[in-house]
């Protein structure tokens, strides 16, 4: 069964029990462009006949974002004069065509992917209001390609990574090897405007964890679901962590069980790259802890959680102040004791 990225969205938020408990300024008078750009649609009804011409057009329309999807998505210069472009467009048009034409069905009407993305807008604009979030630029790439990127026009989301759990190709034995099911089962519309939201987050607060020690790693982390959960009040939290509801409640009912965890077995301030990854790194579930309930990356949920507890004692701090405060400050003044 197809569905359409609105029943999708309303389907899938029915289900949530998680939901982000922030209390949302009123935006509704601020107003927002949201500029949504097809290039999935351009690139597919390509002339295959007349490709050098088709290509040339193409590279015109959508000056913004040709040359970083032929460059860094396809491998290839992007010029429409040189064989290895031509080569490889021709591959990829044949190839994926029957997953592009099942990804046009489902996002055939945007309409509810462009309200979601301007009211998500509006709490940027509050916020930040000198800051323009630019083109979001749908595209259809190799399923190893990324879901959102960051690009010069603005930030692009890769169709190919939120078709939806029962999307056919998921299913196959080559997906489940590069994508094992505990990430697969982000790849649906709802992540798409949190994915954009992250990387406008990213785009103004550049990430900065190198050479931190692991606690500060982890708030760091917080700090970004934190400004996520401030920009979409409306979405559940699941999807600001990618946690399933069923981790959030367990994270929620275990959080001293958690840190206590951390203070007794591991150095907080370890520079262990095999120790971040275990507690910041994409996994099924964290070692030493639930394997059916913990979510991997629950570094970044005790990061956010020691920032709620922050934010809860400086009320007078804007969004960008916290964001802008180192994270040792932030645990040593947050004085994080869960029970």
């Amino acid at each position: 069964m197809q569905r359409s990225y609105g029943v999708w969205l309303l389907c899938w938020i029915l289900l949530q029990s998680c939901t982000n408990s922030n209390p949302a300024p009123d935006v509704s008078d601020i107003k927002v462009t949201v500029r949504l750009s097809r290039f999935d649609s351009a690139f597919f009804a390509l002339d295959t006949q007349r490709l050098t011409p088709s290509l040339d057009s193409l590279s015109k329309k959508f000056a913004g974002f040709y040359p970083e999807y032929m460059q860094y998505i396809l491998g290839v210069s992007g010029d429409p004069a040189d064989s290895a472009t031509l080569q490889t467009t021709l591959l990829f048009l044949r190839s994926y065509k029957s997953i592009n034409d099942s990804l046009q069905l489902r996002f055939s009407d945007t309409r509810a992917l462009e309200k979601e993305l301007a009211t998500a807008f509006r709490y940027v604009k509050y916020y930040f209001p000198t800051y323009t979030p630019g083109t979001i630029t749908l595209y259809t790439g190799p399923f190893d390609a990324p879901g959102v990127a960051t690009v010069r026009s603005g930030t692009a989301l890769g169709l190919q990574q939120f078709a939806g759990e029962d999307f056919f190709a998921y299913q196959t034995a080559e997906i489940q090897a590069l994508y094992p099911t505990y990430l697969s089962k982000r790849f649906a519309p709802p992540y798409m405007v949190p994915g954009v939201i992250k990387a406008i987050a990213e785009d103004i607060f550049p990430l900065q964890t190198a050479e931190l020690p692991l606690v500060e790693q982890m708030v760091e982390k917080g700090k970004y679901w934190y400004l996520s959960s401030l920009l979409l009040p409306d979405h559940p939290d699941s999807v600001i962590t990618g946690y399933t509801s069923q981790q959030m409640q367990w994270c929620q009912e275990n959080e001293g069980l958690i840190w206590s965890h951390l203070l007794k077995n591991e150095d907080l301030n370890s520079l262990n790259p095999v120790v971040i990854q275990t507690y910041l790194g994409e996994a099924p579930f964290t070692q030493g802890l639930s394997q059916e309930y913990s979510p991997g990356n629950l570094g970044a949920w005790i990061g956010w959680q020691i920032v709620k507890k922050f934010v809860a004692g400086h009320k007078d701090l804007t969004p960008e102040a916290i964001m802008k405060t180192n994270p040792s400050t932030i645990l040593e003044q947050a004085k994080y004791k869960p029970k």
